[in-house]
């Protein structure tokens, strides 16, 4: 995964430019962080990230939101896809993240010190994305004292600190004076926003947003509630457009990372198979998204990668280089608001948000989503609250595909969306779109909820909590 990483910094410098400091013909850790230009350090951080959401986690979160299966012709995912994914499987993962967030802490300490607001604001946003992921996979994780050369066995901090420490970090951010920023201005090498500061404003209250929605369940549910309440009435600017790279080309080490990973970086670039669990949906309501998520053929039930089907019959995952690599999408933003105003406004312009969502995903694969909204995914506007929010996180699963799977993973995890079926997908009375166990699953029944941590922190850090079953659920599950 290291040299993915790297790899992929060939693209960043061509966004950045000849003249940058970034030299791609050397490791980016090897910046000296006191002195390397902020226009340098910042790319390397956002590539590091992307990489590492977008192939490894993207695989996981697609293989455990069941929009694909292990093939029954190959098996590369099969820990993955019978939940028997452990200690030794995917360090990449943890240490791309951690080195991404290495250069992101590094521009965040030094535009905090320069009074660089601008560069400071970009830099706590992507800290925070990144660690929402991780501690929402992982649950306790290194962040007050993560990339810290001084601290070599950094502390763990439980989820719930994380979940505080990231809304303190983001409204300090956000309090910050851009107009009187200092020193540089980001531009081309802000590959999210080029330089867009109204879109990390935007960003950094979505996350939020997020932050308090996961909390909804949980423990700490009055905290969500007063966060939310206060963001609704001051009347918050949430994101409208995507935030990712969008800049990939159909060449070796400059495209889409899912793609770069699964397609590019593998002898078999057919692992990736419809599930029958999204296909069996989007065929029930007739969806047209069908012919866009796989190529032709059938589907395959949910781990069942021992199937004598002939491989030739089933179906692939359609994925291509350029498609954006996303840390958050539009949609996404706009289901997270249709939900808040649902829960926290009295209902007030959840339709509108939900219908918009909707749309914007059709709209993405060049098509129309106007019959649907007024048909099968009509807004169930005189149904319950349980009935308004289904209908939201189902059609948010179904439009994080394909790089943001994971977020419909802990979706589920937090408010049992899609349903789980009580049956197996051979019978006949499956019910298309449930989530089922995988045939071959290994944990009795038990679905996973968490990643294991990685074996090279173990060896390298004794603060490494102890090891517990990955059916184990994060504390706001």
């Amino acid at each position: 995964m290291k040299k993915f990483i790297i790899s992929i910094l060939v693209l960043s410098a061509t966004f950045v430019g000849c003249s940058s400091d970034l030299d791609i013909n050397r490791d980016p850790d090897s910046l000296d962080p006191a002195s390397a230009p902020l226009s340098a350090q910042l790319p390397a951080g956002i590539t590091g990230i992307i990489g590492s959401e977008g192939a490894s986690l993207a695989i996981i979160g697609g293989m455990w939101s069941q929009y694909w299966t292990q093939s029954n012709a190959a098996n590369q995912y099969k820990q993955i896809d019978n939940y028997s994914i452990s200690t030794s499987d995917y360090n990449g993962v943890w240490n791309g993240m951690y080195d991404g967030l290495g250069d992101i802490r590094n521009v965040k300490r030094r535009a905090l010190a320069e009074g660089n607001w601008n560069y400071y604001l970009i830099a706590t946003t992507l800290e925070v994305q990144a660690s929402q992921v991780l501690t929402d996979f992982y649950g306790s994780i290194p962040y007050k004292e993560a990339n810290n050369s001084s601290v070599l066995e950094p502390k763990f901090n439980t989820g719930e600190e994380v979940y505080t420490y990231m809304i303190e970090d983001l409204n300090d951010a956000l309090s910050k004076p851009l107009a009187a920023s200092k020193g540089d201005v980001p531009g081309k090498d802000d590959l999210i926003f080029q330089g867009n500061m109204a879109n990390w404003t935007k960003f950094a209250n979505t996350l939020k947003l997020k932050i308090f929605m996961r909390q909804n369940y949980s423990s700490r549910k009055a905290i969500a509630d007063a966060g939310i309440q206060q963001m609704i009435a001051a009347g918050t600017q949430f994101l409208t457009v995507d935030a990712g790279m969008a800049q990939f080309t159909d060449a070796p080490d400059q495209s889409n990372p899912l793609y770069e990973y699964n397609n590019r970086k593998l002898n078999v670039a057919t692992n990736l198979r419809m599930s029958t669990t999204l296909a069996s949906f989007f065929d029930a309501n007739l969806d047209t998204r069908k012919a866009k998520y796989y190529l032709a053929g059938n589907s395959l039930n949910q781990g069942d990668y021992n199937s004598t089907a002939g491989a030739g019959t089933i179906a692939i995952v359609s994925l291509a280089a350029t498609t954006p690599a996303l840390l958050m999408s539009k949609e996404e933003s706009l289901f997270l608001q249709a939900e808040a105003m649902e829960r926290y406004n009295g209902g007030t312009g959840a339709k509108a948000l939900y219908d918009a969502a909707v749309n914007a995903n059709f709209t993405r694969y060049g098509l129309s989503g106007a019959l649907f909204v007024a048909g099968p995914y009509a807004y169930p506007t005189a149904g319950t609250l349980e009935n308004k929010i289904e209908a939201i996180i189902v059609q948010k699963w179904i439009a994080s595909f394909p790089g943001n799977g994971f977020e419909a993973f802990f979706e589920k995890n937090r408010t049992g969306y899609p349903k789980t079926s009580a049956v197996a997908q051979s019978d006949g009375n499956y019910v298309p779109g449930q989530i089922v166990y995988a045939k071959n699953g290994t944990t009795a029944g038990l679905f996973p909820r968490r990643i294991a941590y990685p074996l090279s922190e173990r060896n390298a850090n004794p603060n490494v909590p102890a090891l517990v079953p990955i059916t184990t659920p994060v504390w706001w599950d």
